[in-house]
């Protein structure tokens, strides 16, 4: 690679450290994700600007207050989604919000206050049907403070006075001043396509026919530095071969300065760095707690002799579902025909079963839902003094999260009535978790112990 030639050793980790900044954030500004960030990339421009192009088909863009990493997308993923200051899941509502904030901040001037954009806000929700911003209602204050908190945290927004909490509790007597930072918000939403001219959000994904071979590594490459686990099984037969190089693995580790861990069913990349994974396992916190202990009952339970579980291969992968989802929500007066592409052209060729190489269909164990609900049960009821009060009365709640968790690190993957047991799970089967009834923080295992992974970083 060419950076091999470039970069001195004693530099190295620091290269290293800007590329993981990069390929976490995408978006990096002067304040997000911290101060040191922006100066670090600005560094080591020139370089990342090549090696990101050249490894993985990414354009990035650098200027004195931003820089910007224009990914190519192989694949949807609603594993990552936006989340607010407090740590609370955008739902339909916060996104259209942002969305909307976006176009009115792109018009505005250099400050702002909050209830003038709130009002410029609703007047363009006015014009979409189903969508309505009414100040008079609290649930609909707070997913529009939420959204804004999503830009102030990026920089796009600075509070100059007041207090948008305020606002929330009472739009009649708070009030938020903000200046703006037109670079930032001009730099958040650069779709690589226009979304009028699109029948379907397949067109913002790469295009995967007639690839060389070079794109082809691109597409294997991306996939490391995006997936928590890369399956064999996921992969078409030139990017299998590709995966089982030592040289297209031994680029991203250079790159990245992470080291991948491979098995005989794919390849993970092991981020002990926590820049580029926005999500620690093993960890602190009830769900990452359950979420271990869980993992050595669904061991124990699969690897049982006596009572073998029923294997299933895997269903249509859950990407068809959410393009179908979002297609649906396409409104058709906001396509521009003329230049519109033609939906049945981005439509890939019906899929059929996945199969290992040998043209078998893959299966894995499977577990019922009445299995995990009665084993986090019992969980709870030996352990559950030591986890969250939240969490103690709600046992359906927590088997929810701790199965999206698990399901996100992509160690199970849900289907109708159950879960099946990914292999990548086979890893922290032997992880020992120490219970301390006096500390209930304390009942995790380190990422030292295990030596920890994570999951895609945040995208902007």
């Amino acid at each position: 690679m060419k950076q091999r030639r470039r970069i001195d050793a004693l530099a190295l980790d620091s290269y290293q450290r800007a590329a993981r900044v990069m390929l976490a954030n995408h978006l990096v500004t002067r304040v997000y994700p911290d101060r040191i960030a922006l100066p670090l990339v600005r560094r080591w421009a020139t370089e990342l600007r090549e090696d990101l192009a050249e490894l993985f088909g990414y354009r990035l863009e650098v200027t004195e207050t931003t820089a910007r990493l224009f990914p190519v997308h192989d694949r949807l993923d609603d594993a990552r989604p936006a989340r607010s200051v407090n740590d609370r899941v955008f739902d339909r509502r916060r996104y259209a919000y942002l969305a909307l904030a976006l176009a009115a901040l792109g018009r505005a001037g250099d400050q702002i206050t909050l209830s003038e954009l709130a009002e410029q806000v609703a007047d363009y929700a006015g014009g979409i049907d189903g969508l309505e911003l009414s100040t008079e209602r609290a649930a609909d204050r707070d997913a529009f403070v939420d959204a804004i908190g999503w830009l102030g945290a990026r920089g796009a927004l600075t509070l100059a006075d007041g207090d948008a909490g305020g606002w929330a509790s009472d739009p009649e007597a708070g009030e938020a001043l903000y200046d703006i930072d037109r670079p930032v918000v001009v730099a958040l939403f650069r779709p690589p396509r226009a979304l009028q001219h699109l029948h379907s959000v397949r067109g913002l994904l790469a295009d995967e026919t007639e690839q060389t071979a070079a794109d082809q590594a691109r597409r294997v490459r991306r996939a490391l530095v995006e997936r928590p686990v890369v399956y064999r099984e996921e992969l078409s037969p030139a990017e299998r071969a590709l995966l089982d190089q030592d040289r297209v693995v031994g680029e991203v580790e250079y790159c990245t300065g992470l080291r991948a861990e491979r098995r005989a069913e794919g390849v993970a990349l092991i981020d002990t760095s926590g820049r580029l994974s926005d999500t620690r396992f093993p960890g602190t916190g009830t769900l990452a707690q359950v979420a271990l202990l869980l993992i050595g009952e669904i061991a124990d339970a699969v690897l049982d002799l006596d009572n073998p579980v029923e294997r299933r291969p895997t269903p249509d992968p859950a990407e068809d579902a959410l393009i179908t989802q979002l297609d649906a929500a396409i409104p058709a007066a906001g396509v521009f025909a003329p230049l519109a592409e033609e939906a049945d052209a981005l439509a890939p060729d019906p899929l059929t079963e996945i199969a290992g190489d040998d043209g078998d269909p893959v299966t894995y164990p499977f577990l019922d839902d009445a299995w995990t609900r009665s084993t986090v049960t019992a969980l709870t009821d030996r352990y559950g003094a030591t986890f969250a009060a939240q969490w103690q009365a709600d046992v359906g709640g927590l088997s929810a999260e701790v199965l999206a968790l698990l399901a996100k690190l992509r160690l199970v993957r849900p289907v109708p009535g159950g879960l099946l047991v990914l292999p990548a799970l086979a890893r922290y089967r032997g992880a020992v978790v120490t219970v301390r009834v006096r500390k209930a923080e304390e009942l995790f295992v380190t990422a030292a112990e295990t030596g920890g992974t994570g999951v895609g970083g945040n995208r902007a």
